[in-house]
């Protein structure tokens, strides 16, 4: 695996990541497909979308954040070896908890919940208009 653009440092961690984890090569099925969105002709004709599978963990990760194929491949193994690292410590991922919580966001209020909030505004309601000054009257001479 040589990464051309990757720093040998950067690569080097990769692998020994990679060797911690527990995640051989040959067990990572790779793909390359035509990238899609901004970039133009050079993202149209060349493949530089990376997808990756995890054979043993069923972990399926795609990149195409950069234009060049060498970094989205150092880029795809690292957010590979992410999720497969939050699939082994079964932790939800902060992307996981971030989903469920705009999930409850948008969840439907219950009745009750729903009550006691039009109460709660009529109340605040109530209290802005009991504020309001006293109106001068206009007179017709």
């Amino acid at each position: 695996m040589a990464f051309n653009i990757v720093s040998p440092g950067k690569e080097k961690s990769l692998l020994e990541r990679m060797r911690a984890l527990g995640v051989r090569e040959q067990d990572i099925e790779e793909q390359f497909v035509r990238s899609s969105g901004a970039g133009g002709q050079k993202v149209n004709k060349s493949s530089t979308c990376v997808v990756l599978h995890h054979r043993p963990t069923g972990v399926r990760v795609k990149c195409q954040t950069e234009r060049s194929q060498a970094l989205n491949r150092f880029l795809a193994r690292r957010i590979l070896l992410d999720k497969i690292e939050a699939k082994l410590s079964g932790a939800e991922s902060a992307e996981q908890q971030e989903i469920a919580r705009i999930r409850r966001q948008k969840r439907r209020r219950s009745r009750r919940a729903r009550q006691k909030l039009l109460a709660d505004k009529r109340h605040q309601a109530e209290k802005k208009s009991s504020r309001a000054g006293v109106r001068p009257e206009h007179y017709d001479d």
